[in-house]
């Protein structure tokens, strides 16, 4: 392995072989795990998410966490939140204690005829093991649990090192409790270090550290135009149905080159390694005649630039389409925003936009709805040097930093809450991986290196004479 320098060498080979001998079991784990559908969502039955998070409970106390316990916060209306599980190792004397995060909740699996195997029924092959949740984020559970138990049996369980555990259970539905429980629960979540299993690789082979979130500002946007339905034959001509409106409406959330034309949103900087042009059509299945939107580098629309999508909308399906002009329809946006972007102002921005382009005097009902703040790494991070160090030595090959353009809700709230705490974003995912569509996987051999990557990270931190002492 490159550079085992922060290590022993015998201790790095120890810990290799300690994830290695463990990976058959991590991956029956994992495809336990990926067989339970948790989706934190109003219209999926709960009992199923209960379920999860008992899984994950019993997981922890099995690698040695005796105390690992549900932990659920309520929202502002008091209704109670999604079960998260939380779990704790005390810090010895002078030194760090790192806060291990993942969520165990899975988006909906989507139509089943696009799957190529059932979505909750886990399945390896190709040397990837495939299903609902796989990469995201049960992968990132399995990840932490194998790094701690490569740990203790290396350094024993009695290494000194603090370790808590947080699995939360709503991460995908926009995690609407847990401001309230990071607030009720804040001494609890204190730690020098976060290591947040919700990313990935920049490629296979290819190990990455996530220094820059986009932020999350979402809501529906109603357009109504009649007071009821009117038959088309009769009526239309003067009349216009709501959808056309809408429609017109959506069409000048965008210039001519598909960028962002909301006013009031901030572009930021953009440092890290960039895609081709060929690269992300091949990651994201863009076909060759599809143009790519925006300007600039592909990485900066990425990361560095808002980017504003329309991803439901209320109107009748064609197939009990009455032959009316409808009166009302409704859509709901999702804009994601980079660094230096305020969620409330940005949700103003698209409030006055809105408002502003509504088309023909349409009678427009703006709805408000998830906020969450972007996050950008502190510069010269020194946990992250760690991290960087540990990444590189586990695959062989010199890490790079990078952005994202998803959000992860958990990120924004512990730096509001502990903004001493260094957040490293990192994970089994890959390029391939497909979180949120359908045939999701994730490569056993990035999960295999990202586990190992872990442990020789916490196993540095467990060599420091002080907590927060030069490496």
């Amino acid at each position: 392995m490159k550079d085992a320098g922060r290590l022993p060498r015998e201790t790095v080979a120890r810990l290799a072989s300690a994830v290695d001998a463990g990976m058959s079991v991590t991956v029956k784990v994992l495809a336990g795990l990926v067989a339970v559908p948790g989706i934190a969502w109003p219209d999926f039955e709960p009992s199923a998410l209960e379920q999860s998070a008992g899984n994950v409970r019993e997981l922890l106390r099995e690698t040695g966490f005796a105390d690992a316990e549900i932990m659920r916060a309520t929202d502002p209306a008091g209704v109670p939140g999604a079960p998260g599980v939380f779990a704790a190792r005390p810090a010895a004397p002078g030194m760090a204690t790192v806060l291990l995060y993942a969520h165990h909740d899975v988006q909906p699996p989507g139509p089943a005829e696009e799957w190529e195997n059932s979505p909750f029924v886990a399945l390896v092959r190709d040397g990837r093991l495939w299903g609902r949740g796989a990469a995201d984020d049960k992968a990132g559970i399995l990840m932490h649990v194998a790094a701690v138990r490569a740990l203790d049996a290396v350094l024993g369980s009695r290494n000194g090192l603090g370790l808590t555990f947080f699995i939360e259970g709503e991460e995908e539905s926009g995690s609407p409790t847990l401001p309230a429980l990071l607030g009720q629960h804040k001494p609890r979540f204190q730690a020098e270090a976060a290591i947040v299993a919700d990313a990935g690789s920049w490629k296979i082979g290819t190990p990455a550290l996530t220094t820059s979130l986009r932020g999350l500002v979402d809501g529906t946007i109603e357009v109504r135009t009649l007071d009821h339905a009117l038959h088309s034959g009769s009526f239309g001509g003067p009349a216009l149905d709501a959808p056309t409106v809408l429609a017109r409406l959506m069409a000048t959330f965008h210039h001519d080159d598909g960028s962002v034309a909301v006013e009031g949103l901030v572009t930021t900087s953009t440092e890290g390694p960039d895609f081709s042009e060929e690269e992300f059509r091949r990651d994201a299945g863009v076909p060759d005649g599809i143009q790519l939107a925006g300007a600039g580098k592909i990485n900066s629309r990425l990361w560095s630039q808002p980017a504003l999508s329309f991803i439901g909308l209320d109107a009748p399906p064609i197939a009990t389409a009455p032959n009316t002009l409808i009166p009302a329809a409704a859509v709901k946006f999702s804009l994601r925003i980079p660094p230096g972007n305020d969620p409330d102002e940005a949700m103003e921005a698209v409030r006055r936009h809105t408002l502003k382009h509504a088309p023909f005097g349409a009678e427009v009902t703006f709805t408000p709805g998830t906020k969450t703040r972007p996050f950008a790494m502190a510069p010269r991070d020194r946990m992250a040097q760690t991290a960087l160090w540990a990444l590189g030595a586990a695959w062989g090959t010199e890490a790079v930093t990078r952005g994202t353009g998803g959000s992860v809700p958990f990120v924004a709230e512990l730096s509001r809450h502990h903004p001493g705490c260094s957040i490293l974003l990192t994970g089994p995912r890959d390029p391939d991986s497909r979180a949120h569509g359908a045939n999701e996987s994730v490569h056993v051999g990035e999960l295999r290196n990202s586990i190992l990557a872990e442990a020789l990270f916490l196993a540095a931190l467990c060599q420091r004479v002080q907590s927060l002492s030069p490496l």
